[in-house]
């Protein structure tokens, strides 16, 4: 076994401890996903290939930049990371994707599909300029090749000289089941075989042949390129003026170290075609690998249990079932309802509904300004699109919803999932800037659901409109507390706890449970009134100023930023029109990205918890 704590010499190892440290790194990841959730299955297909990276390469001097990032865990246990990596994904922990911060083995953050080729090459090219001669390395997996900036990247791609070196992780699916003609050209790229076995068989049968052999090797090599174009049209990427080398076993140390030492001494960009199994070396995850793709803490000897087991049309398993099973029955009464998403079906609840309905079910792959537009021309044509994506993912296609789809005014329906606070993956997907660039937005209607048996009724609302329309809402479940003082007031619901000075918290979501227990703190300080927001925008500002024109103080509770967050917006709304506010508050992401951290933690530190909440109500009308 050898010492992760520090950095590891892996160009030192002989094949035997090669193997062994295989073996290591891939019970390392299991053992620590297990106890604290993350991206199994992708990273397991990686042991072998970023060990050869490792190998092959001079880390740090070259970049080593992993797309998305989901398969970056062999490599932060081979440098220096193994202390954090038990506590992957939590609070003093490692991030669950580079982090420039994190380690000088981080060249480039991820997070988000399709970034990496093009950091590369701003790298290459900077040591161009330099007369450096390192290289930079992007690892991509064939799921983000269903991604534009990929192709916006690779059209800039072939400069001479470049030192660029793209490797294809290829294990034949993303996060779902991959789609579209990408995925399609790589099945016809890996079972192209006939070129590659007679490139093989030649090889090793002259290796066989004294004096000669090495000769005639020589002038074989030389005339490849002519076999190749009888046997093999040229790839994509060989007529974008980058050399193709590949499909190779991911899982063979001595043929990826080949294959990469050869790609690194043609000194011009290449991509190498790897082939991965997703989950190697875990027999749950080998046989279900979405299910492994990204998971919460598990007993590893019994693996994964699935959610779905069960539940009834009146129950659920968190905010992304309660969508896709509402959506669904929707569906069954109006023809026109379509759903699409960006390579997330399982992620946003979308199973059932595809199922049912697989020629009203669209994915496009990892594209969310496709996607978005896609679902404009669905709508100019009489159809219900509704798009589900998380929040983080949809800041790609801002253009997209305002362009083609809010200026068109064109009845879009986004279903927002993941939207506030996710624990876990960290600052790249913290939904905290939809609602900013949502509300600014002409004639969007924004709903903020905080019961399941808010869904349906939203959705229907939505998809009666003839107007662009946003659905956001957490993930996981509904929180529990009692809500029989709740009255619906049409756009919000109010409560009113204690007696005494009245203090109104404004909030949405999850924190209006926050919001009762701060009032239940507070019981016999003073009257916490309760405002819970059903829907954002447009808002019924009369009504919402009755409710709270007597306060001695407002606070406004959110998991957004706050310039531009739901504060600000009323606040403007209501001063506009001429109304005079009470003191008002705003407690709100203010400035920062918020990292990897549980809810709880994540709401103790923004002060949105019952706690911080009673104590700053007692500070500010004392």
């Amino acid at each position: 076994m050898l010492d992760l704590n520090k950095a590891v010499d892996v160009k030192g190892l002989n094949s035997e401890e090669l193997a062994g440290l295989c073996t290591q790194l891939r019970e390392e990841i299991i053992d620590s996903v297990s106890k604290n959730g993350g991206h199994l299955a992708s990273n397991l297909g990686v042991v072998e290939l970023t060990v050869a990276l490792h190998r092959v390469f001079d880390l740090p001097n070259d970049k080593l930049i992993f797309d998305v990032g989901h398969q970056c865990y062999v490599h932060k246990l081979l440098t220096e990371r193994h202390t954090g990596f038990m506590k992957l994904r939590n609070e003093g922990g490692v991030s669950g994707f580079q982090l420039r911060s994190e380690s000088e083995y981080d060249f480039f953050g991820g997070g988000h599909s399709g970034t990496s080729i093009s950091a590369a090459i701003g790298y290459a090219e900077a040591c161009k300029l330099d007369s450096k001669n390192n290289y930079a390395i992007a690892v991509v997996g064939d799921g983000s090749f269903t991604n534009g900036m990929i192709y916006e990247a690779l059209n800039n791609a072939a400069t001479e000289g470049l030192r660029l070196i793209v490797v294809l992780n290829d294990n034949e699916m993303s996060i779902s089941e991959n789609v579209g003609a990408m995925s399609n050209y790589f099945g016809r790229l890996r079972t192209s075989a006939n070129y590659y076995k007679l490139k093989r068989r030649v090889k090793k049968g002259l290796g066989k042949i004294k004096i000669i052999g090495r000769p005639i090797a020589f002038i074989t090599k030389s005339i490849k390129n002519l076999f190749k174009k009888l046997l093999v049209k040229s790839t994509l990427f060989e007529n974008l003026g980058i050399g193709y080398m590949g499909p190779v076993d991911g899982h063979s140390l001595k043929k990826l170290e080949a294959v990469l030492r050869e790609a690194k001494y043609l000194e011009k960009p290449v991509l190498v075609h790897v082939c991965t199994q997703k989950g190697r070396g875990y027999s749950f995850a080998e046989e279900s690998p979405e299910l492994y793709h990204s998971v919460s803490k598990f007993d590893k000897a019994v693996g994964v249990t699935s959610s779905d087991i069960s539940l009834s049309d009146n129950e659920y398993s968190g905010f992304s079932q309660c969508f896709g099973k509402n959506l669904s029955h929707l569906a069954e009464e109006n023809k026109e309802i379509v759903a699409v998403s960006a390579a997330m079906c399982e992620g946003t609840g979308l199973t059932e509904f595809k199922k049912l309905h697989p020629s009203r079910f669209f994915d496009v792959g990892i594209a969310e300004e496709h996607a978005v537009t896609f679902a404009a021309g669905l709508a100019a044509s009489g159809k219900k699109p509704v798009v589900a994506i998380y929040s983080s993912f949809l800041q790609r296609a801002y253009d997209q919803i305002i362009h083609d789809v809010a200026i068109q005014e064109l009845p879009v329906v986004f279903a927002i999932d993941r939207a506030g606070f996710v624990s876990g993956d960290g600052v790249t997907h913290q939904g905290i800037f939809d609602l900013a660039f949502l509300l600014q937005i002409p004639k969007m209607t924004v709903y903020t659901p905080e019961r399941y048996s808010d869904m349906h009724d939203m959705l229907l609302e939505a998809l009666n409109s003839d107007c662009p329309c946003a659905i956001r809402y957490q993930k996981g479940n509904e929180s529990e507390y009692d809500r029989a003082e709740f009255k619906d007031f049409g756009t919000f619901r109010q409560a009113k706890f204690g007696e005494g000075k009245k203090v109104t918290v404004i909030t949405y979501g999850r924190t209006v449970k926050n919001a009762y227990d701060t009032a239940i703190l507070l019981k016999d300080f003073c009257c916490l009134n309760i405002i819970s927001l059903k829907k954002v925008k447009p808002l019924d500002t009369e009504a919402l100023y009755k409710a709270i024109e007597d306060s001695q103080l407002v606070l406004f509770v959110e998991e957004q930023v706050k310039t531009g967050g739901i504060g600000e917006y009323i606040i403007s709304e209501l001063v506009t029109s001429g109304k005079k506010l009470p003191s008002c508050e705003i407690i709100a992401v203010n400035d920062d990205f918020p990292g990897h951290a549980s809810i709880e933690e994540l709401h103790k530190k923004y002060g949105m918890d019952a706690s911080s909440l009673a104590e700053r109500i007692k500070k500010s009308i004392t």
